[in-house]
């Protein structure tokens, strides 16, 4: 059975909003890509739950948050995008200490809500762009922090539809990344912290933002670090001693602000942030002897 007759039984038992062909451009930062071949918006987890048990083809599935740390390319994704939408934003206190949020939750909005509830330990999470369940993906951080210290128990959803609880003691977290298996969906997460003054935590936050807009270009078309620090480098200044600052494929290029943050100017195409990507990775392993490893992930295929 093919993918989209599988979609045509799975209408009858949902109403999430199951599309064909739509374009991903606009739910990329980039806003660059083309159209994905599925994409579903499940309404609550029950949806999502019949959704995968009638799905057949597993590996060609992929969940999209934000789309702040994600490639399209200019064919598109020939398989099932997942998009949640209000029903996994959700966010509340389990005790004083302990926040419980929807995976699809931006970070930003974490850190606004711990703030208004006096607790401390999220403040960097007003740096960090996306959800929650990506930067729980990347064991995203800055400044000092990473999700995975705050980080109490996730809940998952893996591709047959069957829900678990995954405490983060039993989570081996490295830099950008983890053991998680790859083919679970993050549908919630348990992050605790510690209470403080709120002063002291806006104060905390006024620093990491304002740090953040020295060093980092703002509204413009961009997903973020485009490449991993290696041990003990960073990815920006080995792209710049490298000769690599202000480099242009087409209408992608290096931001002037910050060597690891790549831009559209407005007209580029995702074949040209890819071909730039690879240019910088080769003149930086030409110069240096190391092999950058990207931070963003490309999906998709090539036109």
């Amino acid at each position: 059975m093919t993918l989209i007759s599988q979609m045509k039984n799975i209408k009858k038992k949902i109403s999430g909003k199951i599309s064909f062909n739509e374009s991903l451009s606009k739910l990329s930062w980039f806003n660059l890509g083309g159209p994905a071949k599925i994409l579903f918006r499940p309404k609550n987890l029950q949806e999502l739950s019949i959704f995968l048990k009638e799905v057949k083809a597993a590996e060609e599935i992929k969940i999209l948050g934000a789309g702040s740390n994600t490639l399209v390319r200019d064919g598109g994704f020939n398989g099932v995008i997942i998009k949640f939408g209000k029903f996994f934003s959700h966010i509340s206190l389990f005790d004083l200490n302990t926040i419980i949020a929807g995976a699809s939750i931006l970070d930003k909005n974490i850190s606004s809500f711990a703030l208004e509830n006096s607790l401390s330990g999220f403040e960097f999470l007003s740096c960090i762009p996306g959800t929650i369940g990506g930067a729980v993906k990347m064991n995203s951080g800055c400044y000092g922090n990473e999700i995975s210290k705050i980080l109490v128990s996730l809940q998952v959803m893996d591709f047959k539809g069957n829900i678990r609880i995954i405490q983060s003691s039993d989570i081996k977290f490295h830099y950008r990344g983890s053991n998680l298996d790859e083919n679970l969906i993050f549908i919630s997460v348990t992050l605790r912290g510690k209470k403080d003054n709120m002063l002291n935590i806006k104060n905390k936050i006024n620093n990491f933002v304002n740090k953040k807009k020295i060093t980092q270009p703002e509204k413009i078309k961009t997903c973020g670090s485009t490449f991993k620090n290696p041990k003990d480098e960073k990815a920006w200044k080995l792209i710049k001693d490298s000769g690599c600052a202000g480099m242009k494929v087409g209408d992608a290029q290096i931001s002037q602000k910050h060597c690891n943050f790549f831009v559209n100017n407005g007209n580029a195409k995702s074949k040209d942030l890819e071909e730039l990507i690879y240019q910088v990775k080769k003149k930086v392993l030409d110069k240096t002897g190391i092999n950058l490893e990207l931070e963003l992930q490309i999906i998709g295929e090539k036109l």
